[in-house]
């Protein structure tokens, strides 16, 4: 199972991540646990600045926008 975080503050942008996290991953057929973190100190603890930002199995894979899809599919296949 793979632990994935969504940071960001719970703007729209965050939620969509989320969805299309989720989303992937059940198109991929990868077990996962999303979790939101919404408090800025653990966000800045990532070293993201610019949200959304997406954290797999501990490693930041993405900050600022929107992901791509075919970037989702590489890092949650990895």
């Amino acid at each position: 199972m793979k632990d994935i975080k969504v940071l960001g503050p719970g703007c729209k942008r965050c939620q969509q991540t989320e969805d299309m996290v989720k989303a992937e991953a059940a198109r991929l057929g990868i077990d996962v646990k999303v979790e939101k973190v919404t408090d800025y100190a653990e966000i800045a603890g990532y070293g993201i600045a610019s949200t959304p930002g997406i954290v797999i199995d501990g490693k930041v894979v993405h900050a600022g926008g929107l992901p791509k899809s075919e970037d989702l599919t590489t890092w949650l296949a990895a």
